[in-house]
């Protein structure tokens, strides 16, 4: 069985300034949790549509509880994206390619202008927990969904942030 998850949220952003922070987001004091980013893959499309494939390497602590079962706190994610200039959408699907014996996480977000607002960037998130250890399948994907959830108002953040600091850059570009 699958545990799922929903998040809607608000950043206060065109489309054109999200879709550009997006590829900024990291480093950020937001997101320390994460390591390094590679693109490993980037190709446009006849239609103009953005695809990338990016390999994220991650860290974070380990329950004592499940330690025996991580030989290692660090964890590498696959991040496929799709950026769409012409229908102004970002579509992102993440799943961790490590510890995948243990827990796999898939995620996908969706950036598109607010409909109420084309100031400000919709972002929905959606994920699927899942895991196959006999005994401790609940546990894991309480933990996994716990993580998820805890991982939310700290993405939010890092957007801002990322977006406050575009922001300064341009104003010192103004008045240079």
């Amino acid at each position: 069985m699958v545990t799922d998850f929903s998040f809607v949220g608000l950043l206060k952003g065109t489309w054109n300034q999200v879709s550009t922070a997006f590829w900024q987001k990291y480093p950020n004091p937001y997101s320390t949790n994460v390591l390094t980013e590679d693109v490993i893959f980037r190709e446009v499309t006849p239609d103009n549509r953005l695809l990338s494939r990016r390999l994220l390497t991650k860290t974070g602590p380990v329950p004592r509880w499940a330690e025996s079962f991580l030989p290692s706190c660090t964890a590498y994610v696959i991040e496929d994206s799709v950026v769409d200039p012409v229908n102004k959408t970002i579509v992102t699907s993440t799943r961790n390619i490590s510890h995948t014996h243990f827990i796999s996480v898939k995620e996908q977000c969706v950036y598109r202008v607010n409909p109420e607002d084309s100031n400000w960037t919709e972002i929905s998130k959606k994920a699927w927990i899942s895991s196959s250890m006999f005994g401790l399948s609940k546990r894991v994907k309480e933990l996994g969904l716990a993580r998820v959830k805890d991982s939310v108002p700290n993405t939010m953040k890092g957007f801002e942030y990322i977006l406050a600091k575009m922001l300064d850059e341009g104003k010192a570009k103004d008045m240079a």
